[in-house]
This record gives structure tokens, sequence and C-alpha cells, in this order.
């Protein structure tokens, strides 16, 4: 489990492809390295990772993750190289604060920058999304995007957009900074509105199907 609180914007260190996997490699700092254990779960731009290996070395702590052909498919995990910036939370321990809202990691697809509005202290950056997951959206609704936890801020169904506003310490935190038009990002869906607009959709399915 995730909060949607980005602890670091790290860049990756190696990247190695073999047919229908790729191996990429974090060094995490001081601070993020206490009690990784192989096998645990770092999400990397809100996806959920193993750690499959770990190795300390002068700069930290250099951890390496496997992303299999399904999960290269469906993220933006597939367009990583040696020195991409990430985003980086360690998993959440028991009775600490939420700030953001509860993540799993499973990520639904990826959107593509449209348009990014900038102005003195604020950011609004609107994005392209799949039809088939923008149901789950709602104005002023929970997202996360490359794993940070946002508030929807305007969607327009026709158009299968939405936009979210940016704080200047967000853009300090996060890889949203560097983002630009169309640069793809990684879309987790609130599972509780996912739970209820599937589950409506199929009780009225099931009602009100011609008999």
């Amino acid at each position: 489990m995730y909060t949607g609180i980005v602890q670091a914007n790290l860049p990756i260190d190696s990247v190695t492809r073999k047919p229908g996997l790729l191996t990429f490699a974090v060094i995490l700092p001081e601070q993020l390295s206490e009690a990784v254990t192989l096998g645990g779960s770092i999400a990397v731009n809100g996806c959920c990772f193993t750690v499959v290996t770990r190795q300390a070395n002068a700069s930290g702590l250099k951890v390496t993750f496997d992303a299999i052909q399904e999960t290269q498919d469906l993220t933006n995990i597939r367009l990583l190289e040696a020195g991409t910036l990430v985003n980086i939370e360690r998993s959440a321990k028991q009775d600490v604060e939420i700030g953001g809202h509860i993540l799993s990691g499973h990520i639904i697809g990826t959107a593509e920058v449209v348009h990014i509005a900038r102005s003195e202290n604020n950011c609004r950056m609107t994005f392209k999304a799949d039809p088939a997951w923008l149901k789950f959206v709602f104005d002023k609704g929970f997202l996360a995007v490359n794993g940070a936890s946002l508030t929807v801020a305007a969607i327009d169904r026709e158009k299968s957009t939405f936009s979210i506003n940016l704080i200047p310490e967000t853009l300090h935190r996060t890889n949203l900074a560097v983002l630009t038009h169309a640069s793809l990002v990684n879309i987790e869906v609130e599972s509780q509105t996912q739970v209820i607009v599937n589950t409506v959709e199929r009780i009225m399915a099931e009602r009100y199907t011609p008999v």
C-alpha cells in the first residue's frame, strides 16, 4: 500500500533489456534505504515493484527491479533510460499519516500530456485519457499521476481529457516538472470509485437488458 506522497525524485542508474523483461536500477539515498529487503515493495512512477537485488555503495543503496512485458505495455516504465527521473515512494507503514490517498501501485493505463499552462506560481496540466478508465475519474476526485496523489481540477468527457493543478512544492518534489507535450504518465484511479462505477454498470445492465 502507498499514500501518493512522493518521497524522492531520482534518476535511473541503469537499464537492461531482454526479450519480455526490462531490468532497471535506482540508487536510494540513505533516508530511503532503511530496512529495504529483497522481495520488498517500492513504487516507481506509481507502479508497485519488487526489489530483486540490493547492494550498498558509496552513493547509497542500489536496488534493481524487473518489469515484465505486461507491465511495460501498460505503463511508462518501458520508456526508461539511464538518467530518466522517476518518482519513488516506499510502501506505507502502520501508524503513519496518510497525507494523500490509499494507493495499491496498480496502474490502469497511461495518459498523454496535451497542454501545459504556466503562470507565476501556478501550473495546470491537461492530459488525454482512455475513455475506458476516464469513467472512473470525477471532478474534484482523486487520482495518482506517476504515483503522486492529486485532485482533478477539471474534466471534459467529450474530449476525453482531464486537468490537474500543481503547486510549486509538487513540481519541486516530483518528476511532473519535467513533463512536456506528449509525455506519458502512469495513472492509478481511486479504487473505491472504480468498484462503485463497475457495480452500478453491472446492475443497470442486468436490470435493463432487453429479454
